[in-house]
């Protein structure tokens, strides 16, 4: 597919197409480096791997996790019920909803590549800042903060277009409680652990030079695999999500709608949903919405019958219609209107419609797991070392280290499975706080490295909204 596009490009945008191109490749190899870091602090502070195998070790269940995490999670919660349950590139379709998608679409080729090329540097800009430094900073923090400030300043430009704060709060509120909940997880399974583990070594500080028991250092590989695994599920597909935006704003008659997934599959699903809708409908409960959505899903069966695939403009308007259909759905369900015998096959067909938009090209998700993997193999001391060192007073215990990579793996991977962007770094800073708390309260923090933690997480939005914007009407003046 990306063969087919390229050749399609004049010679300019070409250029700019590999620019942009290796701008993403290098955020996501900064992602491994910056974020990654976290992951194996807590190995290498306690002895339990030496540090270049835990980073390799690190960047390949990085890499595997770009690949099978957010299926796995997805399937989780899938399993137990859950109505919010995210599609296997949740995190990475969260991402790409953040931007004004349809009209850069229809817009000029100038216009979009200036807010792609304005969030990468921005992010970019930011990441390194923060990384020589050796701040624990966020990358989701600072990709979330570019792309509503490069999609603030395209609005400004675009009347009626709008950056899609609804997606934005949802993200924001994940980014602001998770780190709250693993701290508070942390405190907690720190206290579980003391009452309930008799062997006291575990509390211990690692002696010098001197491995930990066997036990110990099976359970703190484990956790930095889970850590690992997750993070890569969940910052590896805001990678993805990037590269769908860069994609989009090259080739939009390619990206809209998958190729692979056929208008007669699509033509079935809404046909199917249409009879769902409507035998729920003769029950008289909530009949007049289901006919709503059953009228709407029999026009998107009608319009399968006329839409083209070579028309860029039949393609946008189907995009549309198919996603607002399943947006509306989605909301009866969660709703609580849409439940009962027929919820199985409905969500079935669901999925088919929602495959023809949500989809990433396999070659994205190999490229970025290459990225993110090999990022994780340089650069990762800075922030290992405030991380394991500059915390908490006391050395990292490996029941600290434990636990708090335990809360982190599963915050990221809940989070992966309902499609919410979490930072890595705070989640698990703050988890190494709990467990500093636990074992010394407030008093066994180091104030300064907590402030600029806090200050780094404060600043990065702002910064890197303004940054964005900046960016992008200085771009747009030379494009």
């Amino acid at each position: 597919m990306i063969l087919s596009f390229i050749g399609d490009l004049s010679a300019g945008h070409l250029v700019l197409f590999i620019i942009c191109l290796l701008a993403v490749c290098f955020f996501e190899a900064i992602n491994g480096f910056h974020d990654t870091a976290n992951a194996v602090a807590t190995v290498i502070y306690t002895k339990t791997l030496k540090p270049m195998q835990a980073v390799v070790w690190s960047g390949f269940m990085n890499f595997f996790g770009v690949f099978f995490g957010g299926m796995f999670m997805a399937w989780i919660l899938g399993v137990f019920g859950s109505a919010n349950a995210g599609s296997d590139i949740g995190v990475a379709m969260g991402i790409v909803k953040m931007m004004p998608l349809d009209e850069m679409m229809v817009g000029e080729a100038g216009e979009t590549i200036s807010l792609v090329i304005a969030v990468l540097f921005s992010s970019i800009i930011w990441n390194l800042g923060t990384w020589y430094f050796g701040i624990p900073c966020s990358s989701s923090h600072t990709l979330i903060g570019s792309l509503l400030g490069a999609g603030f300043a395209f609005s400004t430009i675009h009347e009626g277009v709008g950056v899609n704060w609804k997606k934005a709060l949802d993200i924001g509120q994940s980014l602001l409680v998770s780190p709250m909940f693993g701290f508070g997880l942390a405190v907690m399974l720190m206290y579980i652990l003391r009452v309930t583990v008799k062997n006291k070594v575990i509390f211990n500080e690692p002696e010098k030079k001197k491995t930990p028991p066997g036990w110990i250092r099976g359970i703190l590989i484990a956790t930095c695999t889970l850590v690992s695994f997750f993070h890569g599920s969940n910052d590896g597909q805001k990678g993805v999500g990037l590269m769908l935006v860069l994609l989009i704003a090259f080739a939009p008659m390619q990206f809209v709608l998958d190729e692979k997934v056929p208008f007669s599959d699509l033509k079935n699903a809404s046909y199917n949903i249409e009879q769902i809708l409507n035998r729920k409908a003769e029950t008289g409960v909530n009949a007049s919405i289901l006919k709503g959505l059953a009228t709407e899903a029999n026009h998107l069966t009608a319009l399968l019958d006329t839409v083209k695939r070579d028309s860029k403009a039949h393609l946008i308007t189907l995009r549309k219609e198919i996603k607002g259909l399943n947006e509306s759905l989605k909301g009866q369900i969660a709703a609580g209107v849409l439940t009962g015998d027929e919820m199985k096959p409905l969500k079935s067909e669901i999925a088919i419609l929602s495959s023809s938009y949500e989809f990433a090209p396999f070659w994205t998700i190999v490229m970025i797991s290459i990225c993110l993997g090999i990022g994780t193999m340089v650069g990762w001391k800075r922030i290992v070392v405030t991380i394991g060192e500059k915390i908490g007073k006391s050395h990292l215990t490996y029941a600290q280290g434990a636990s708090a990579e335990l809360c982190a793996a599963a915050t990221i991977g809940v989070s992966t499975g309902l499609g919410l962007p979490v930072s890595t770094t705070h989640v698990l800073s703050s988890g190494i706080a709990g467990t500093m708390v636990a074992s010394g309260g407030v008093k066994n923090l180091q104030k300064k490295t907590i402030q600029n933690i806090a200050l780094a997480w404060l600043l990065t939005l702002p910064v890197s909204f303004v940054l964005a914007a900046v960016l992008y009407f200085f771009i747009r003046v030379i494009l």
